[in-house]
């Protein structure tokens, strides 16, 4: 059996990859690995989907032995707070985080409220593999009480993290996709004392980062053209991801981001060794203006499991992914896009500065650009030969173009593509330089396929 694990969790298609009997099958070992005796805590986004998941890994879950509490659609960071606030076994997010709503996945938390390690995996993996138990697929889905008190404690330990200062004043939009975001981002928000204007805010599993959210800034652009907002914030589907917009429709991605939280933590000697980690998809500009000031940039590979690693390792403090993924001390390192907005929007409060301003104090990025190549499947699901033979190829186009520009190609962790990636110092570079790569690897990945 192939891994059901990938970069971040367990991700795909509903009813394809994604099934009732898969979500049982790991509520079920999940209950069996585990050590502690009390609850495990289960949230989920507002896909449609999400319903019969949560079914699907309650049943598996009762059947264990173990028994479970039910947080209702709530954000992804929600589960591994709660999980240390309440002392419990463990926990499962029901989300695709940024994927479109046909997706979903599980992403499974330990006792400590961190993601479970590779060897974790491995286990639940075996556990399922080695199990025979039939599964009865229900024809109805119940309706579970939510918890409604666990996200109480979740969201005033949102405010908690605003050390008193409130955001009177500033007149900030929030794009919360249809997804997570929209059962609390308003309410913290206003309860701060900011004047508070949400965009696709209802719970709506089939809308949920259809064209807005993170992966799409348009819908947040054109609100703040027509609005006298400061500054506005686009979360993705489970709201572990950020993206920011000033009043000028300039936007501060997970780089941006970084080096400007990272620069107020260096004037305060909070960083460790003035270092921040990011990933290979950072980019350059970002890593010579940190640099410049005497910072430190470490980079792993995509991935927030991969940051949070090289982040306990090194003993960072923050950190993070271009996406607007971002890992600080203030949470014990779980991304928060609600979190992150909320402290870019103290900083400007604080320093009294508008974040048009504080932007254009950030670095000047080179021109990067993003082109996919569509596989016909995952890259994890080709025999070793072939994934072995389309490694090399990329190694030799990585180390080939590596003296004309700064070119990174990897899988994508959830969807059947190569994502490459180049950057250089003028546009016209990064565009020749994408389309050549792309053609040349396009036809010698499909060789090696076909």
């Amino acid at each position: 059996m192939q891994s059901i694990f990938g970069t971040d969790g367990i991700r795909g298609r509903f009813n394809k990859e994604i099934t009732y009997s898969l979500a049982y099958k790991v509520g079920y070992n999940l209950g069996l690995i585990l050590e502690k005796k009390n609850p495990i805590l289960i949230g989920r986004d507002t896909r449609i989907s999400g319903d019969i998941l949560l079914q699907a890994i309650t049943q598996g879950i009762n059947e264990s032995g173990k028994k479970f509490i039910n947080l209702g659609i709530c954000p992804t960071p929600a589960i591994p707070f709660l999980i240390k606030q309440g002392d419990l076994s463990g926990g499962i997010m029901i989300s695709a985080s940024h994927n479109p709503p046909e997706y979903n996945g599980l992403k499974i938390f330990d006792h400590n409220g961190q993601k479970i390690t590779k060897n974790f995996e491995s286990k639940i993996q075996k556990s399922i593999e080695e199990s025979k138990q039939n599964i009865l697929v229900s024809k109805k889905v119940s309706i579970l009480n939510t918890n409604k008190n666990f996200m109480d404690i979740y969201i005033k330990s949102l405010i908690q993290t605003m050390d008193g200062e409130n955001l009177s004043g500033l007149k900030i939009i929030l794009d919360t996709c249809y997804g997570s975001a929209t059962t609390c981002a308003k309410k913290i928000f206003q309860s701060l004392g900011a004047d508070v204007k949400v965009i696709n805010n209802s719970n709506n599993g089939l809308k949920i980062n259809m064209n807005c959210g993170s992966t799409n800034l348009e819908p947040l652009k054109k609100a703040l053209r027509e609005s006298s907002a400061d500054m506005g914030f686009s979360f993705d589907g489970d709201a572990d991801r950020v993206i920011g917009v000033d009043s000028k429709g300039n936007v501060l991605d997970g780089d941006h981001i970084l080096f400007l939280w990272g620069r107020e933590l260096m004037e305060h000697n909070i960083l460790t060794n003035n270092l921040l980690i990011s990933t290979h998809m950072a980019n350059l500009g970002f890593e010579e203006a940190w640099k410049k000031i005497g910072g430190i940039l470490y980079r792993t590979e995509v991935g927030d499991k991969y940051v949070h690693d090289a982040i306990k390792k090194k003993k960072a403090v923050l950190g993070g992914e271009q996406s607007g993924h971002i890992l600080s001390k203030i949470n014990n390192f779980s991304g928060d896009g609600i979190l992150t907005a909320l402290q870019i929007s103290k900083f400007c409060k604080k320093k009294n500065i508008n974040l048009n301003d504080w932007l254009k104090s950030s670095f000047e990025p080179f021109p990067q650009k993003i082109t996919n190549i569509t596989l016909d499947s995952n890259i994890n699901k080709f025999n070793p030969k072939t994934k072995l033979l389309i490694d090399q190829t990329i190694e030799n186009f990585q180390v080939t173009y590596s003296e004309k520009c700064r070119i990174y190609i990897r899988p994508s962790g959830t969807e059947p593509v190569l994502r490459v990636l180049v950057e250089a110092k003028n546009i016209e570079e990064v565009d020749s330089l994408s389309s050549e790569i792309t053609n040349k690897l396009f036809l010698e990945i499909n060789k090696i396929i076909n």
